[in-house]
């Protein structure tokens, strides 16, 4: 978890990549590639982006080593590129005074820069619109709490922290007016698995008639994933949900056991939120629909 998000870890796998490839011997020089791969697609099943930039700087690696990092580095500016377009589409879906809400993190700490879910509010922000973010906490790491919140603040945006179970209740009341998320994998029939909590905002979100987003570079789509259920769902340490990390006043480090001493804690660190509770997902490509006729418009590779 040193490095989180989508887009980062689809950049890290890439250079990962490409450093097995200039270490790799001559005698044996594919074979150390196929280890490095599995080693490296091992680190995290969710997020798509992982395998798709393993899969890319593999190939250009059996050409050569310099070829490998080349194309890592290339994948790593279209994942900025892309990021930045993704809020130029979305950007035009916030509308002046809106509130959103937003649920992980999913701005440019999760990204290499500008990030999905965040990079419409930004770009909204930028052209003056008045808006106010409300950020899930998202338990058990409190991404949203820490690191979303982190980036709204720097960048000069209205926005408040509120818990996981509050997002219904806010709906309910319509003080929400959209609510945009990221993902780590969206299937050829537009399910979409991201961070845990996502699914029950979705319900709540249909349920309440609020437009529902998810922003997501094509990089992220599994055409040869047909369904959600077909998506692997990481499962991180109960300690997640058992303690919690912050710091005492002079700012030293500090872990707290927040629960009941001696019980266990279930931890899936991800969801699915199925197609029909999703209003549109934002690419690079422009808006389209959470469906299978929409998704293979966008063209994807299918190696």
């Amino acid at each position: 978890m040193r490095i989180r998000g989508a887009g980062a870890i689809g950049a890290m796998a890439g250079y990962a990549m490409a450093m097995a490839a200039m270490e790799a011997p001559d005698s044996g020089y594919i074979e150390f590639l196929l280890h490095a791969r599995k080693d490296i697609e091992a680190t995290r099943p969710t997020a798509r982006n992982l395998f798709y930039a393993v899969e890319e700087v593999f190939l250009a690696g059996l050409s050569s080593r310099p070829e490998a990092l080349n194309t890592a580095r290339l994948l790593a500016d279209k994942d900025a590129a892309d990021s930045r377009q993704i809020g130029e589409t979305g950007s035009t879906l916030i509308q002046d005074g809106f509130h959103i809400e937003t649920h992980c993190n999913a701005g440019w700490l999760a990204f290499v820069d500008y990030g999905t879910a965040l990079s419409p509010v930004y770009l909204a922000h930028e052209q003056g619109k008045n808006i106010f973010v409300y950020a899930d906490e998202t338990r058990p790491r409190n991404q949203g709490a820490r690191l979303t919140a982190w980036e709204l603040n720097q960048a000069g945006i209205p926005h408040t922290i509120i818990p996981d179970n509050a997002g219904a209740w806010l709906m309910s009341k319509g003080k929400i007016d959209m609510m945009i998320v990221g993902a780590d994998r969206i299937a050829s029939n537009g399910d979409v698995a991201n961070k845990i909590g996502t699914l029950e905002k979705a319900i709540a979100a249909h349920e309440y008639h609020v437009p529902f987003y998810v922003a997501a570079p094509t990089s992220t789509f599994d055409i040869h994933c047909e369904n959600g259920d077909q998506i692997p769902i990481e499962e991180r340490s109960g300690d997640e949900v058992l303690y919690m990390d912050g710091m005492t006043e002079t700012g030293k480090p500090e872990r707290v056991l927040v629960c009941s001493p001696g019980s266990s804690a279930y931890n899936p660190a991800f969801d699915v939120t199925p197609a029909k509770f999703i209003t549109g997902i934002i690419t690079e490509k422009g808006l389209i629909g959470a469906n299978k006729e929409s998704i293979s418009k966008l063209h994807i590779p299918t190696r």
